[in-house]
């Protein structure tokens, strides 16, 4: 959980009274009181930066994760921790090594340090969860992601697979994509992974999501602009991954798959105990 430092100053009042009378043929007096008022603090409470493990299934250098990781670092209230594959290990699912992979200090594509992983996406979170980094995450934030996961396509994913492992060990958990294209929009991703960030900061501080996985698939429009971000379930069924109508007026879509095809943002909440090829 979030650490929270509280200073407390202790203080002291010191009062003085000094009393004067006088009186000389019964006649009345009188006097006077003087005293020094008492000085106080009020408590204060800085609160420690949000731990985020940013993680991905696209490997370290890709363009998704460098969104995420440069958008996050703007911020005073969070701490970001860049634990991913060495390469691209997508369609991996929550697949982990069967003994521990070996790590090296890297970078981003931007230069922001991090550490690769010579395996899966869930074998960096599990690294990034372990006493040898040694930090106690808030939230696991996994992306971008180069293509949409949607509906029973999160099961194969790498980018939902590396979310559930960390929802697994009781961390909240966000996975995050970007609609497929030549040209993913990585920049408006991102913008939606910060305002999913900045609607639950105060529940993942709180420990209210731990071990929670959220789904948030983003399109890419050809023509027009995303229709904002709307919470719906995961088509249970389906895995189609079509492009998105950003210019669709189709209002309450039933399912991920629906909504994401006429250019809305999905977020589905999905069971991590049910998530991944390693729990079917």
């Amino acid at each position: 959980m979030v650490r929270v430092r509280i200073v407390a100053v202790a203080v002291a009042a010191v009062a003085a009274l000094a009393l004067a009378a006088c009186g000389d043929d019964g006649g009345g007096g009188d006097g006077s009181a003087t005293g020094s008022s008492a000085e106080s603090t009020t408590t204060t409470a800085a609160a420690e930066p949000l731990q985020v493990l940013v993680t991905n299934d696209d490997g370290v250098m890709s363009e998704g994760i460098d969104a995420v990781v440069n958008a996050l670092s703007e911020r005073d209230d969070v701490q970001v921790t860049v634990v991913a594959p060495a390469e691209q290990q997508s369609g991996t699912s929550d697949q982990t090594s069967p003994t521990p992979p070996a790590t090296q200090a890297t970078t981003t594509i931007s230069g922001v340090e991090a550490t690769a992983v010579d395996g899966f996406p869930a074998d960096a979170v599990n690294y990034g969860l372990s006493d040898e980094v040694g930090i106690d995450f808030d939230l696991v934030i996994s992306g971008l992601n180069s293509i949409q996961n949607l509906g029973l396509a999160a099961n194969l994913s790498g980018t939902v697979g590396a979310a559930a492992t960390g929802a697994r060990s009781g961390v909240a958990a966000l996975a995050s994509s970007q609609g497929n294209a030549d040209a993913p929009d990585y920049a408006t991703g991102a913008e939606y992974v910060i305002s999913w960030l900045d609607e639950n900061i105060d529940r993942v501080a709180a420990g209210e999501l731990a071990g929670s996985l959220a789904n948030l698939n983003v399109p890419t429009c050809e023509t027009g602009e995303v229709r904002g971000v709307i919470e719906v379930p995961a088509d249970e069924d389906n895995d189609t991954q079509g492009p998105s109508d950003c210019t669709s007026t189709l209002e309450d879509p039933v399912d991920d798959i629906e909504a994401f095809a006429n250019g809305f943002a999905t977020l589905s909440e999905l069971d991590p105990a049910t998530t991944g090829q390693s729990v079917q």
